[in-house]
């Protein structure tokens, strides 16, 4: 990067960048142990010259931080995958329910972008269609970060909301359900593809709030594979060009995440059960009424902090599942 003329090819350049902020991921973590362990040393000298009661908390709290960081350090150890150091498309897509399950898929939505600040995810929004009467009936994102597919292929799956429905005149409790699903974002993979015999493409009016260029122009891309029903779009840029690309490389990604499950029994069986985003499907379920708690249904990781959970706090989940995946494999 320090070569004269290192951006002259600004997407090599970028590239680049990307494969020095995924070796960073790995290697600072460990440095940053390194550097609290020895500071750790070092106040340890300092007790055995003269035992201060400051200098005593102060290490006491420093051991409390160095177990947590080991711990994150740890959860990184079980990242093994050929794609799990890759950034990925993310999709919330509202299941069964009505209203309130679009209504949810917001709310998941909102849940998995402040989990992104948290992780400092870089985020840009592909497509959004909004719901009839509230919500979102779909929302695909591009992730870019450290083990973004690793991380977020353990959300993989249907995730149930009960409460009282707000647009419920009688006060009813509902059941609603949205699905997550992500694909890693594989760069240019070789997977061949007709686009002329094996892809429909459609072109439309991006939805949003109306004045805006993208919604009087057909700019918006919808990218059909014939097949396999595969269906992508994109509508975030102005020009359709740059949309058709981005659907281009959605499409390769979710057609390579097929073929690798051909060959991957453990993933190929998880897409054959996965089933409708409805009753008996999901994954966890977040109850807010008539008690408030979480649960995975894969781990048993169980929390009361509902809202700490809506709002980003869910590593703990991932953690649990991570943990699960590498005991199946070895068990």
């Amino acid at each position: 990067m320090a070569k004269p003329g290192f951006w002259d090819d600004p997407e090599a350049a970028q590239e680049t960048v990307r494969k020095l902020k995924k070796a960073k991921a790995i290697v600072d973590p460990v440095r940053d142990l390194l550097a609290r362990r020895d500071d750790l040393d070092a106040m340890l000298e300092l007790l055995a010259e003269d035992d201060d009661a400051g200098t005593r908390a102060e290490l006491q709290a420093g051991l409390g931080d160095l177990v947590e960081a080991i711990g994150r350090v740890e959860t990184l150890t079980l990242l093994s995958g050929a794609n799990d150091a890759r950034d990925c498309y993310f999709n919330v897509q509202a299941g069964t329910g009505g209203a309130d399950a679009c209504d949810w898929a917001e709310m998941l939505l909102r849940m998995y972008l402040r989990y992104f600040e948290r992780c400092r995810f870089g985020v840009e929004q592909l497509a959004r269609k909004d719901g009839e009467e509230a919500g979102i009936q779909s929302c695909n994102l591009l992730v870019r970060g450290g083990y973004a597919y690793g991380y977020l292929s353990c959300e993989i799956g249907v995730h149930r909301l009960v409460r009282i429905s707000p647009f419920s005149a009688q006060g009813k409790r509902e059941t609603s359900f949205a699905s997550i699903d992500v694909q890693p974002d594989v760069g240019d993979i070789e997977v061949e593809v007709d686009w002329d015999k094996e892809v429909r493409e459609d072109t439309y009016r991006s939805s949003g709030a109306g004045g805006q260029h993208v919604n009087k122009t057909s700019s918006a891309v919808r990218l059909t594979h014939l097949a396999s029903n595969t269906v992508v779009q994109c509508q975030n840029d102005r020009s359709q060009h740059k949309n058709r690309s981005s659907a281009r490389k959605m499409m390769m990604a979710r057609l390579f995440q097929m073929e690798e499950a051909k060959r991957d029994a453990v993933l190929a069986k998880y897409y054959g059960e996965k089933g409708q985003i409805s009753w008996g499907n999901s994954i966890r379920s977040y109850f807010l009424y008539p008690e408030q708690r979480v649960k995975d249904a894969r781990t048993s990781e169980l929390t009361s902090d509902t809202q700490g959970v809506l709002d980003g706090d869910i590593q703990a989940f991932i953690d649990a599942e991570l943990r699960r995946r590498v005991g199946a494999r070895t068990g």
